[in-house]
């Protein structure tokens, strides 16, 4: 069973959404909150499995709450779910912890299915959103992450899978294009992680396409 809080400061929308989780059969909606603050409040007392957070809302956004969140509840879930698919929230969201974005109009199906994978631990960006980040690559997102001699830290099989990375490129796919076993592929994707202090395949595509000419320069 999937413990969910809703965080949206409609409550007309957040019944509407509790209506279709709870039918089914493994979520249960544990709380609701109307602002990011009293997110915060609701995840101290209820301790959810996951929060389903909007962006815009009053007194803290669901950026800053997301932020906030991770820091302080590092294990509990977050699925952005919003109207706005500006490129600055969606890559901010991921930067600061969220591990899926997705837009309200997305079917009951979809999103259930989006619910259990962040759940059980996966990345998920609704469609078209993955394209939307990795070609923004904003200057603020290049500031916050390492700094690029540490990509000089990379072995040159490893550039090059962050490379495919950033193109979208998935393990099997950077497996037959490199002609590398797909285990090696995730031994090598967990060691770029780890080096540029990175959470998932995500980030590094930001990171990547956030230095997209400096990588590209780099011999390989």
């Amino acid at each position: 069973m999937v413990r969910l809080l809703l965080v949206d400061d409609q409550e007309i929308i957040r019944q509407g959404i509790k209506s279709l989780l709870e039918s089914q059969s493994d979520f249960e909606v544990v709380g609701e909150a109307a602002n990011g603050k009293q997110a915060i409040s609701q995840v101290e007392a209820l301790h959810p499995d996951m929060i389903l957070m909007d962006v815009r809302m009053p007194i803290m956004d669901g950026i800053a709450a997301t932020k906030a969140i991770v820091q302080q509840f590092p294990l509990i879930k977050i699925l952005i779910l919003t109207t706005f698919d500006d490129d600055e929230y969606i890559s901010q969201g991921m930067q600061f912890g969220a591990k899926g974005y997705l837009l309200k109009d997305t079917p009951l199906e979809p999103l259930a299915n989006a619910i259990r994978l962040v759940h059980a631990g996966h990345t998920h960006l609704g469609p078209g959103l993955f394209e939307k980040i990795i070609t923004s690559a904003p200057e603020k997102i290049e500031k916050q992450l390492v700094p690029p001699h540490q990509l000089e830290g990379l072995t040159p099989r490893e550039k090059e899978v962050l490379c495919l990375i950033s193109n979208g490129a998935n393990n099997r796919e950077i497996a037959q294009q490199l002609f590398i076993s797909e285990r090696t592929v995730k031994n090598h994707v967990t060691s770029i992680l780890t080096r540029l202090n990175l959470r998932d395949r995500t980030q590094a595509a930001i990171f990547a396409n956030s230095f997209k000419q400096f990588l590209n320069n780099l011999d390989i």
